[in-house]
């Protein structure tokens, strides 16, 4: 739990005309990608999104926290998710221009070849591994 930092002008387009439209909006969105999450509620106020809710994994947390981030108009995400099996937290990234997936992965892991370790972790919200963008905050996961 914790407040995470995103580009405000970056990420997905949705619009809405006030913070309670834009909150519903955002449940939809979390929803379309498939991420369960049991009793969702994102409060939005201004440039700052609250999530609340349950998820059994570390790594469904991390990516209902990105799904909501990577949002134009989010500059910050408080996180109140529940966990329910605890496991090692991920690092997040954020896209620099002229970054690709190998290069990442050449960063963090030693070995460009590891692109799709990065990719998976970012799935649904990466739908090709060639098309991710600067501002853009991805879930990098520990080497296992």
């Amino acid at each position: 739990m914790g407040i995470f930092d995103f580009i405000f002008g970056s990420g997905d387009k949705v619009k809405a005309e006030s913070d309670a439209e834009r909150s519903a909006k955002l449940e939809n969105h979390v929803r379309q990608l498939g991420l369960e999450v049991e009793q969702l509620k994102v409060d939005v106020k201004g440039d700052t999104a609250t999530v609340h809710g349950k998820v059994d994994s570390q790594m469904d947390r991390e990516k209902v926290i990105l799904a909501v981030g990577n949002t134009q108009g989010i500059a910050k995400v408080d996180d109140r998710i529940d966990v329910v099996k605890k496991e090692p937290e991920a690092k997040f990234y954020t896209v620099k221009s002229g970054d690709s997936l190998s290069k990442i992965a050449k960063e963090y892991y030693g070995d460009a070849m590891k692109y799709p370790t990065i990719f998976e972790a970012n799935k649904p919200m990466l739908k090709d591994p060639d098309k991710i963008y600067p501002g853009q905050v991805l879930r990098i996961p520990p080497v296992s």
